[in-house]
């Protein structure tokens, strides 16, 4: 649920004619119901940017999965290194077993698990996007030596310290925001992009005015233009009050 101050700030820049476009690592089954509790109606940047969804009709405007070959050299990556291994299909949830690393993530999100085997045995098609759940420093680890591996051949992030994530090479939370702004007609120097996770750098890079929540990366931190407080205090939605006021 969001919090009604998050809610009405979101209602009142939307209301100044303003786009406000989610952009989110998530996928597009588990950011929809705050998106539609939001009252938001432009497309929906999902799975890093690999997916631009219509929130109003379900249907996906943009997809860059991960070639089928890739994303089996990198499931196998990350298994030969003991780690478990989430692959998302057509905005479900797949896993070899339900270890309590998927049931800690799919509970986080409140999704569905479907448990079919070895996925390297059991994937046929090209998958949207393949995240590694582990310990945080073990992955920061796990990141330093597949990232230079596949270089230009995956997109690599964490997302959260417990979520290592691969996409399409072409893919970031930039290049999703960048296929929305030609849809919608803005450009980035008329962008304000907020953001507080490793995967966010290329959002904020990509934007023309970069806000960091107190609490973000310290790349993203670096990155910015203006820091607001941390979650726990809105600090997004006073930057939304902020925006509306100065139209006045």
């Amino acid at each position: 649920m969001l919090r009604p101050h998050t809610r009405e700030a979101i209602a009142r820049v939307r209301a100044a004619g303003t786009h406000v476009i989610v952009v989110t690592g998530r996928m597009f089954r588990s950011v929809l119901p705050y998106v539609q509790e939001a009252g938001i109606d432009d497309p929906v940047v999902c799975y890093q940017g690999a997916v631009v969804a219509d929130p109003t009709s379900g249907t996906f405007l943009r997809h860059v999965p991960i070639p089928r070959a890739v994303a089996l050299e990198a499931i196998d990556a990350v298994v030969a290194a003991g780690f478990h291994v989430n692959c998302y299909v057509d905005d479900q949830l797949y896993v070899a077993e339900v270890t309590p690393e998927a049931r800690a993530y799919a509970d986080f999100q409140g999704l569905e698990i479907h448990a079919v085997g070895p996925l390297h045995e059991w994937l046929r098609n090209d998958p949207t996007k393949v995240v590694a759940v582990g310990d945080p420093q073990a992955l920061d680890e796990l990141e330093d030596v597949l990232k230079p591996r596949f270089a230009g051949k995956l997109f690599v992030s964490k997302s959260l310290p417990h979520f290592l994530e691969f996409a399409h090479p072409d893919v970031s939370k930039g290049s999703g925001l960048q296929f929305v702004a030609d849809r919608l007609g803005f450009t980035a120097a008329e962008t304000v992009a907020c953001g507080d996770g490793e995967n966010d750098r290329e959002l904020l890079d990509w934007a023309g005015f970069r806000v960091a929540v107190a609490n973000a990366h310290e790349e993203i931190l670096a990155r910015a233009d203006l820091v607001v407080p941390d979650v726990e205090h809105e600090g997004v939605a006073q930057l939304l009050d902020a925006f509306v006021d100065s139209l006045a």
